[in-house]
């Protein structure tokens, strides 16, 4: 397994929008295996391919305290969203900052496993916050783009000082 590299945001590449798995081949086990090394490693609770510059419809997610319920999604389409939840979101793309965003309390997610198998999943609460913002990096959103124009524009500016600081 490896450790993989995060983009960050404002890189233009957190906003390719990725393309189906067509087959679910050893390449792309090992692949999910490496995100959710680096997930864990980082730590995060979901990493969507798109973060590590592969710009494939997969994530991974585990939302649990022991960081043992590890949900590899690929190809993952929402079926349905109910509800409303308003909660704070941070990302492994946008470090140190975290903000309110609103989504759908519970969703329902049609995905394939790492077997080729297809499956749909109900899922409420943070698991759901979680599904829906790897998503929406799938789609090429970032988390910061559901803020103000203003805040955007500061968090911009304060990665990219970062980012200089840091060469």
């Amino acid at each position: 397994m490896a450790l993989l590299k995060i983009l960050h945001y404002p890189d233009p590449r957190l906003h390719t929008v990725a393309k189906p798995v067509t087959e679910v081949t050893a390449e792309i086990r090992q692949l999910a295996a490496d995100m959710a090394e680096t997930m864990y490693a980082a730590p995060g609770i979901g990493l969507a391919a798109t973060q590590i510059d592969r710009h494939i419809r997969m994530l991974v997610v585990d939302v649990s305290e022991e960081k043992n319920s590890l949900l590899t999604l690929i190809n993952p389409r929402l079926l349905l969203k109910e509800g409303e939840s308003v909660r704070e979101e941070g990302c492994l793309s946008v470090p140190g900052i975290y903000d309110k965003v609103t989504r759908a309390e519970h969703i329902r997610v049609q995905a394939t496993h790492l077997d080729g198998k297809i499956f749909e999943l109900d899922a409420t609460g943070l698991l759901a916050i979680c599904i829906q913002h790897e998503i929406d990096h799938l789609d090429g959103k970032v988390f910061v783009e559901y803020l103000s124009r203003l805040k955007q524009a500061r968090i911009k500016r304060k990665l990219t000082k970062q980012a200089l600081e840091a060469m």
